[in-house]
């Protein structure tokens, strides 16, 4: 069984594609994930990995922490430790934690992520195509990939670019990576 903040996202995924008057093949096709796992995904059977998320994410043009942001809590000026979300990709280990969610009237986010050593995510579309990230890699390396052109990034490097589209996101075998990702 899956714990109550994947429910919340499994009955908001399916919301989501209703509220479209999308069929899960019509899904299915915007987003190349396959109707099966749409399915699964929709009735909490599993819970989607962050390619699927950012697969879905393109199909609404929705930027990943605003659909999280649907299945959060309400907007609260203090976010304790013990309230930030944090959401675990059940394929890569991957852990995304809503440090500063987003909420009416302010324009910025902040997540936290912790990508395991060996570990490539891949978004082939950005979820919202012009949105200004400022990635600042607090432990380890990673190499971001950005519309084609690797940065390698150590501790304390800060990376600035807008999405407009593909990113890939790869740790080495020897260390993961712990980041802030700033969203504008």
């Amino acid at each position: 069984m899956l714990d109550t903040l994947s429910n919340r996202l499994a009955n908001r995924l399916n919301e989501l594609r209703r509220g479209r008057g999308w069929s899960l093949d019509q899904l299915s096709e915007h987003s190349g994930i396959s109707r099966a796992t749409l399915s699964r995904m929709e009735k909490g059977d599993v819970s989607p990995t962050a390619e699927n998320l950012g697969r879905l994410c393109a199909a609404y043009d929705l930027p990943m922490s605003r659909l999280l942001m649907m299945v959060e809590d309400s907007f609260d000026p203090k976010i304790p430790l013990e309230r930030q979300t944090e959401w675990s990709d059940p394929e890569t280990g991957y852990t995304r934690r809503a440090v500063s969610p987003p909420a009416n009237g302010l324009n910025a986010e902040v997540v936290e992520g912790h990508l395991p050593r060996n570990t490539v995510i891949t978004y082939d579309t950005p979820p919202k195509s012009g949105q200004e990230h400022h990635l600042i890699l607090i432990d380890g390396a990673l190499t971001l990939t950005v519309d084609g052109t690797p940065h390698s990034l150590s501790a304390g490097d800060c990376l600035r670019y807008h999405l407009s589209g593909p990113t890939r996101f790869e740790t080495g075998v020897a260390r993961g990576a712990r980041y802030l990702l700033v969203l504008v």
